[in-house]
């Protein structure tokens, strides 16, 4: 008796098929510290520090809370 063929494994899909516009809110916390302006200074400080060290935690913040409004956003709600 002839052993079975293996079956060839399926294939995962390339893309994703999620095309929800909450997506573009993700390039906000990418291009926003791009822009140099917001680093052309050293004022304001808060608790003495420079404004370069403080606005990236507050970049963080952002991306933070960019991240959790879009997955709130997008995520499947019982659809199974």
């Amino acid at each position: 008796m002839a052993a079975p063929e293996p079956e060839a494994p399926t294939t995962a899909p390339t893309r994703a098929k999620d095309h929800s516009p909450w997506n573009w809110l993700l390039f906000i916390p990418i291009v926003v510290p791009l822009i140099p302006v917001f680093f052309n200074g050293d004022s304001p400080r808060v608790f003495g520090f420079p404004r370069f060290y403080w606005l990236q935690l507050a970049f963080i913040l952002l991306g933070v809370g960019t991240t959790t409004l879009v997955y709130q956003m997008t995520k499947k709600r019982g659809d199974s």
